[in-house]
């Protein structure tokens, strides 16, 4: 039964380790190519896009895939989409693997905001030196802040407009309490600014912002596709990949 994971996050990497080693699974794991030197998972590896939907649609069709898991970051929309519309009507079952999002705790000051414009409004009022972790896409949009001073953490460098006033900081996580709040300190960062990404790897930041009584914008995670089947740990994925070969008589 093959499998076709919509990967690049850990959890998309563990699956694929774990469903790799089981018989009746053939796993082919499919990363965008927007990060340089990506973690490779377990098993079959492609790189790059299908061409929108209906390229996906012909991928998993030509390709004898018998269900599709979309692992992919909570903030990669487009694919999300794509696969939703690529799986409608052909059988072929689709479950979305998307990480909790972070749980707010007592003294954390979250700024939550819908998009990244309404991210960048809300900075504009909040800090002058700002700690931009939201990855290199989305940067530009803060590129008319002339004012305020930012570090931007990225695992490759951002590409395009940029602030004027910035330092890059390349950096792959996890991300530990002590290091997170050394760089607030160091920096003198007054606002934080993230995606509601989720997961332990990076949740570092909010606890060093707490910690240092910082107001963090929290830019919240689009909507999926209606009516997506959605799990949120990788043992759950697994328990749907099963109960799907037994749906399909597969052993």
């Amino acid at each position: 039964m093959r499998i076709l994971i919509l990967g690049g996050t850990r959890e998309a990497r563990e699956l694929a380790h774990i469903a790799s080693g089981e018989r009746g699974f053939e796993i082919v794991s499919s990363l965008a190519g927007r990060v340089r030197a990506p973690l490779l998972p377990e098993g079959a590896v492609r790189v790059g896009g299908f061409g929108g939907a209906d390229g996906l649609r012909a991928w998993i069709a030509d390709n004898d895939v018998a269900a599709v898991v979309d692992a992919t970051h909570p903030f990669a929309a487009a694919i999300s989409a794509n696969a939703a519309v690529a799986v409608r009507d052909s059988g072929v079952p689709l479950v979305r693997l998307r990480r909790p999002s972070w749980p707010q705790r007592p003294g954390d000051r979250w700024v939550r905001v819908p998009d990244l414009v309404a991210a960048v409004e809300a900075t504009a009022a909040l800090g002058e030196r700002v700690f931009l972790t939201i990855g290199r896409q989305g940067v530009d949009a803060f590129a008319r802040l002339e004012r305020q001073w930012f570090l931007i953490r990225a695992i490759d460098p951002p590409e395009g407009p940029m602030p004027p006033r910035h330092e890059i900081l390349l950096a792959r996580g996890p991300f530990v309490l002590e290091d997170e709040s050394r760089l607030i300190a160091e920096r003198r960062i007054d606002v934080l600014v993230t995606k509601d990404s989720g997961g332990d790897q990076t949740e570092a930041k909010l606890a060093a912002a707490r910690l240092a009584g910082i107001p963090v914008v929290v830019v919240d995670r689009p909507s999926l596709p209606e009516g997506a089947t959605v799990v949120e740990t990788v043992a759950q994925a697994m328990d749907w990949l099963d109960e799907t070969r037994i749906d399909r008589g597969c052993t």
